[in-house]
């Protein structure tokens, strides 16, 4: 009870820095003179992913590796399935106008090769440098696709931006989350593993359930917000987005670290399971179809089933 306690508040420690995190960065960088779009693209994308990359590396420190992976596969196959099903079964989400075929063929590059380093595992600092290889590569374009389009259409401040907060406001939600992450990472990552013990299961599942779960929160969050204003574009940016922090950074970040191992199940199942999730939002994407609620139930069941298949694997 005590480490489930334990790993709960170490959870939400985590997402109250991160959010505090997010806050104080856009704002210090907004005071600085940088643009809104690129403080969008790189320090809110990096605060909201905090958790993910803080957990990792904690994981890989406290020698429970599994543990990082886990959160990984497990988190992005919970944003597309969860994260979209939920606000699809109760909202719906008009994603027939949205365009965001550019990022999603990038998301599932960034998964077959994420995949084909699993497969040349365990993942090493070699290995790491080619996943950040990628994620630079991507960001590049990013950046010059939105450079490019600035003059094109106005672009509102991210969220967490008020150009008249106080240095001193800006300076505390800085100091809550450089403090706050690493401590909510160990509580989460040295309670999850107590519990994986006392279960008899390994850390790699705790990561794939519980812990990815935890971490996908703030995207849920997101998410359900986008889908009650209409902003489908919003919610599929937000998963999309997340996935390939998730698979680029994180492991990348993790793998210079120390070695991570990868289980021989998730070469057989739960990576591609991962690929196929991604693989299912190729009709909203290229055919320009609604996440309606029949797609909010789907996806919604298709997690359950998985959650199923990957506890009883281990009983």
């Amino acid at each position: 009870m005590l480490e489930i306690l334990g790993a709960i508040g170490g959870l939400v420690i985590l997402l109250l820095a991160g959010d505090a995190l997010v806050r104080g960065a856009v704002n210090l960088s907004l005071r600085l003179g940088i643009p809104a779009l690129i403080v969008s693209l790189t320090v809110v994308a990096f605060g909201t992913s905090a958790p993910e990359l803080l957990i990792a590396i904690q994981a890989v420190i406290d020698g429970v590796p599994g543990l990082a992976l886990g959160n990984v596969v497990g988190s992005n196959t919970a944003n597309v399935l969860l994260v979209l099903g939920i606000p699809a079964l109760f909202a719906g989400l008009p994603t027939s106008e949205s365009d965001t075929k550019k990022s999603f063929v990038q998301m599932i590059a960034a998964t077959l090769l994420f995949i084909a380093v699993c497969f040349f595992g365990p993942i090493t600092w070699m290995h790491a440098l080619v996943l950040l290889a990628g994620m630079a590569v991507i960001l590049t374009d990013q950046f010059r696709d939105a450079l490019s389009g600035r003059a094109a259409a106005t672009v509102e401040p991210p969220e967490g931006a008020d150009p008249t907060m106080a240095g001193w406001k800006v300076t505390a939600y800085l100091l809550t989350g450089l403090i706050g992450l690493p401590l909510g990472a160990s509580l989460l990552v040295d309670n999850a593993s107590a519990i994986a013990t006392r279960m008899g299961v390994s850390e790699t599942i705790i990561g794939l359930t519980l812990v990815a779960v935890g971490t996908s929160l703030p995207e849920l969050a997101t998410t359900v917000v986008a889908a009650m204003r209409k902003h489908a574009d919003v919610a599929l940016g937000n998963v999309i987005g997340s996935n390939l922090f998730n698979l680029l950074v994180i492991i990348g970040v993790a793998g210079l670290v120390g070695p991570i191992p990868v289980p021989e199940a998730f070469l057989r199942f739960d990576l591609w399971v991962m690929l196929a999730s991604s693989l299912i939002l190729i009709p909203v994407v290229f055919w320009h179809k609604d996440l309606g609620k029949r797609w909010g139930v789907a996806l919604c069941a298709l997690y359950v089933v998985y959650i199923a298949i990957v506890l009883l694997a281990e009983v």
